[in-house]
């Protein structure tokens, strides 16, 4: 029946975006960053203001 056809495709349109909310967060919580420990100091100038 064609009267059926708009609930199909609400189905079809909550089911995919359902299925792309969930992907989504699955990536984004599944992620995980290197840790990397540099050793490099930070030079601070002192500067010496002669007024």
């Amino acid at each position: 029946m064609p009267q059926m056809a708009p609930l199909n495709w609400l189905t079809l349109m909550i089911s995919f975006s359902m299925i792309l909310i969930m992907f989504n967060t699955i990536n984004f919580y599944s992620f995980s960053y290197q840790i990397q420990k540099s050793k490099t100091k930070i030079k601070t100038m002192k500067t010496n203001w002669k007024w």
